[in-house]
């Protein structure tokens, strides 16, 4: 069974709920059916309910809750505590009322509240549009100080990774980041594996050097985040500075990284930036053929996804089944 088939099939078995707070996309309402009807997820979608029904065509929507967020008794109490929230930074209720109006922040609120397990947007927002709010309210998880993003590729070749499959961070969020930075991605990226795609980790912090085969900065910047996550967490398998192919490839992992626990064997890769995160993905995918997953946000509290402004309903069902599943811990 393909990974996204093993996703699917655990969320079935847990029956979380999940915000939609883009509840008026055309995308989003076939794939709240398509979730209510596969028994996916439990789904609340928020909008304005005469406008949802009007797109809806001939989807069945009993069964799918719908929040107007402007309408919602909910409204005036959310402004309050959100106003006390964020009063520190100089939080008005006036304010707070603008902001709610905006289904995301609305629906942010619900899962501070402990209204639903999880969040996905980013059909018709931005992502900024969805990190804003979802830092401001949900905020990173205990012993997370960054969130980050990561992407789960399947690639038909099965000797690569754990049986084809690779955790790829940070490709979409944390444009340079620092030692600490990256120390917290590859901690997340550890977490993520382990809930979400059920590997046991092995973190290879990938460089243009392996083992001091160069020296410069950007390589020590890999071999320090490496310390700081050994330190921090001696029960995660990583390695590094190492570069891809030794990464994957046991043959040349043995030779240019003798002894390591990680080389030839990684199916978690951090990157040293975005730009070569996000790069690699998109390579890998189109010349290897790989199924590319994500962006998936990892570090807050509760979990909160994003979504391409391009995707289809499917993707939205996937990332509903990957949000259930980051609800269990």
């Amino acid at each position: 069974m393909a990974l996204l088939d093993r996703i699917v099939a655990r969320a079935k078995a847990e029956r979380k709920t999940i915000i939609l707070p883009e509840g008026e996309d055309r995308r989003t309402i076939e794939a709240a059916v398509k979730c209510k009807n596969d028994g996916i997820a439990n789904i609340i979608m928020l909008g304005n309910e005469e406008e949802i029904k009007a797109k809806s065509g001939d989807f069945d929507l009993s069964g799918i809750k719908i929040i107007n967020p402007l309408t919602s008794d909910m409204f005036d109490g959310f402004v309050e505590q959100y106003t006390e929230m964020r009063k520190a930074k100089g939080m008005t209720q006036e304010k707070a009322r603008e902001e709610l109006k905006d289904s995301v922040y609305f629906g942010c609120m619900m899962l501070y509240n402990d209204m639903a397990d999880g969040l996905v947007s980013g059909a018709v927002h931005a992502t900024s549009e969805l990190l804003r709010p979802a830092l401001k309210i949900i905020k990173t998880a205990p012993g997370i100080s960054t969130v980050s993003s990561y992407f789960l590729m399947e690639f038909p070749n099965k000797e690569l990774g754990d049986n084809g499959v690779l955790i790829y961070a940070d490709c979409g969020v944390v444009i340079d980041p620092n030692e600490e930075e990256l120390a917290a991605i590859a901690i997340a990226s550890y977490n993520s594996a382990k809930v979400i795609a059920e590997l046991d980790p092995k973190i290879a912090m990938l460089s243009f050097s392996t083992k001091g085969s160069a020296s410069h900065p950007l390589a020590d910047k890999m071999i320090n985040a490496t310390k700081k996550v050994q330190e921090m967490r001696p029960d995660i398998l990583i390695d590094g500075e190492l570069q891809g192919d030794a990464a994957l490839v046991e043959a040349v992992g043995q030779k240019k990284a003798p002894g390591s626990p990680v080389a030839g064997k990684a199916n978690v890769l951090i990157f040293p930036n975005i730009d070569a995160g996000n790069i690699a993905y998109k390579l890998t995918q189109r010349l290897a053929g790989a199924t590319a997953v994500g962006p998936i946000c990892q570090g807050f509290r509760k979990p909160v996804n994003d979504l391409s402004r391009g995707c289809n309903s499917d993707d939205i069902v996937y990332a509903v089944a990957i949000t259930v599943l980051q609800s269990l811990g």
